[in-house]
């Protein structure tokens, strides 16, 4: 009884074998048909890339490609004959084919009982790939003007996969030429679209030693390691970036934003002076350096820098506010010393070098407000100078006008 049912058993799995192996060969009948069924093709060769007997043959693999490689050869000739092709289905069968064609490759490159290497499709593989290798791009192309930048990216990466196997080394396909850095930058653009960092990233820094459009690839970076929190990675790549583009003011501006932010002051001021080498007529570069200047309290360069970007922009409301402020914050700071001391003489003098930097914070502050009349900021230090500079009628309006 048991060797029967032995025997049975083998003729089963005998049987299943054949239909399998009969399933292949009917799938790649269809899709060669004059009006072929490619869901029937698709239906027949699933069964046998999940069967045992059938999903370790290179064929299986080779006929699953084919079948999807069918279908787009048949939207593409569309193309050709200036016919309007189902460009998601073409594109969409393109895709599917190629891991396809991978797989089949690899067990195509197995020794056989013998021990011997005889590939049979790897030929038909590498033709295939090389002819519809531009594709890749159009549907990347495609699907990015589409928005839908997962996908692009998913195309322009296979049109780089391509272009990087081993078996196309020293070919035409191989070349690192305008397709294959317009695929690697364009992956990146669609990367950073997909509102993952960490999947952004992974893009960027591929390509970011590329020549094409180096600058902007360094920036994208930039700002998804800013957008993941990587401080880290952000402060080295933006050092990156400075070395390999010193004219950038992009790089330079940023890591002296970090430094301020982070107050390692002594680096922002060595990069602040750095860019003012390289413009010097740029105010905000003088506004800067005067800001950290003044958080350390070193409140001369701090004028220095802040008068110089009046210099520049004297009609600029910031810049003037920024000189006022040095000069009312001394005075305030003088107040407060003064009201520690017992002498009369010494408090009277330190009154007076009080009311000094108030009467030079003055005219700046009234120059701001006649250009921002409604600036709140500007409205509180003339009210505190009006009243240390003993000026009652100036006092009285604008605390007036701040009480409406």
């Amino acid at each position: 009884m048991k060797r029967v049912l032995l025997v049975i058993s083998l003729c089963l799995a005998v049987t299943t074998a054949f239909a399998q192996k009969r399933a292949v060969s009917e799938a790649e009948r269809i899709s060669k048909d004059p009006k072929p069924d490619f869901n029937e093709a698709r239906t027949l060769i699933k069964g046998a890339l999940g069967n045992s007997e059938t999903q370790n043959d290179a064929k299986t693999w080779y006929v699953a490609a084919k079948v999807e490689d069918m279908q787009f050869s048949l939207e593409s000739t569309k193309l050709i004959l200036g016919q309007q092709p189902n460009e998601p289905v073409m594109y969409e069968a393109l895709s599917n084919s190629f891991p396809y064609f991978m797989k089949a490759y690899e067990l195509d490159q197995l020794p056989n009982e013998k021990g011997k290497v005889k590939p049979k499709y790897t030929k038909n593989i590498k033709s295939t790939l090389a002819a519809n290798h531009v594709y890749y791009l159009n549907g990347g192309a495609y699907y990015f003007e589409k928005q839908e930048y997962k996908k692009a990216c998913d195309y322009f990466d296979q049109y780089l996969e391509i272009a990087n196997l081993p078996f196309f080394a020293g070919e035409r396909v191989a070349e690192r030429d305008s397709n294959y850095m317009i695929s690697q930058f364009y992956a990146c653009v669609s990367a950073t679209q997909v509102n993952d960092g960490h999947f952004a990233v992974k893009y960027l820094e591929r390509a970011k030693d590329a020549p094409y459009r180096q600058c902007d690839v360094y920036q994208y970076l930039c700002y998804e390691y800013e957008q993941i929190k990587d401080t880290t990675n952000l402060v080295k790549t933006l050092k990156e970036g400075l070395t390999i583009f010193p004219d950038s003011s992009y790089f330079l501006l940023n890591l002296i934003s970090i430094y301020v932010a982070e107050n390692e002051n002594e680096k922002a001021i060595e990069l602040l002076n750095t860019a003012i080498t390289r413009d010097a007529a740029n105010g905000l570069l003088y506004q800067t350096l005067g800001s950290v200047y003044e958080r350390g309290k070193d409140y001369g360069q701090a004028e220095i820098n802040f008068k110089k970007q009046v210099e520049l922009e004297p009609e600029n409301p910031l810049a003037l506010s920024n000189i006022g402020r040095i000069y009312y914050n001394q005075g305030v700071n003088k107040i407060s010393e003064a009201n520690l001391i017992s002498d009369t003489k010494l408090y009277n003098e330190e009154k007076a070098v009080a009311k000094e930097f108030f009467q030079k914070a003055l005219p700046y502050f009234e120059k701001a407000r006649q250009k921002e009349p409604d600036e709140m900021e500007y409205m509180i230090a003339l009210r505190g100078i009006y009243y240390n500079l003993d000026m009652g009628k100036e006092f009285d309006e604008i605390d007036a006008e701040m009480s409406k």
